[in-house]
């Protein structure tokens, strides 16, 4: 070959072009790449601050879907009559002495009245299981019969549509050992007349 240079050798020299290729490449996917986490967080960013639509909706109307527990007003006290407006009969259906006029008396100091005192009735002696057993009208259902109930807890109460008058009896039955201790049945009276408000629950949606 002719010309100023001469290729010499068994080797030939080989002309490559610069890897720019290659790099530009990386770029373009790096760029991309940061863009789409970009994005990513800004839409993160964007449900975070409006609260996905629906959670910003109900944010704006001022309700909640979750159910909330809200206390009724507490109730007014009951009207229920005071221990010396009660008349009480204490009467014995145990085969134990004394146990009629023993309660009598107690129920005297804590300031109920008494009236007749001795051994309950055919209907009802030694026929009564548990501790004892109130007796009154029906009237007495919710009014004398749950004060009553404060003196001796766990008492059966019944009531008899027949019966006239306002006294109410305490059959004393075969499981009786002795009436709830005064501070214990004073505590029962005041939860029985002032009852505590009762919850409600209330869904915002």
């Amino acid at each position: 070959m002719g010309g100023k240079y001469r290729i010499t050798g068994n080797k030939h020299p080989r002309m490559r072009r610069p890897r720019r290729h290659g790099r530009l490449v990386v770029l373009v996917v790096a760029s991309v790449a940061v863009l789409g986490v970009g994005g990513w967080g800004t839409l993160q960013l964007i449900d975070v601050f409006t609260g996905g639509g629906r959670k910003a909706s109900a944010a704006a109307d001022g309700t909640d879907c979750a159910p909330t527990t809200k206390a009724s007003p507490s109730p007014s006290a009951k009207a229920l009559p005071e221990p010396r407006t009660i008349t009480v009969n204490v009467l014995n259906a145990t085969t134990r002495s004394g146990l009629a006029k023993k309660t009598a008396d107690e129920l005297k100091k804590r300031g109920f009245k008494i009236g007749d005192v001795g051994n309950a009735t055919k209907e009802y002696d030694k026929k009564v299981k548990g501790a004892g057993m109130l007796l009154g009208p029906a009237s007495a259902l919710d009014t004398s019969l749950p004060v009553l109930g404060t003196q001796l807890p766990g008492a059966e109460r019944r009531t008899e549509a027949a019966r006239k008058g306002a006294a109410v009896d305490l059959v004393i039955g075969d499981g009786f050992k002795e009436l709830a201790t005064k501070p214990d049945a004073d505590r029962a009276l005041t939860e029985l007349a002032r009852p505590e408000p009762t919850p409600k629950s209330k869904k915002g949606c």
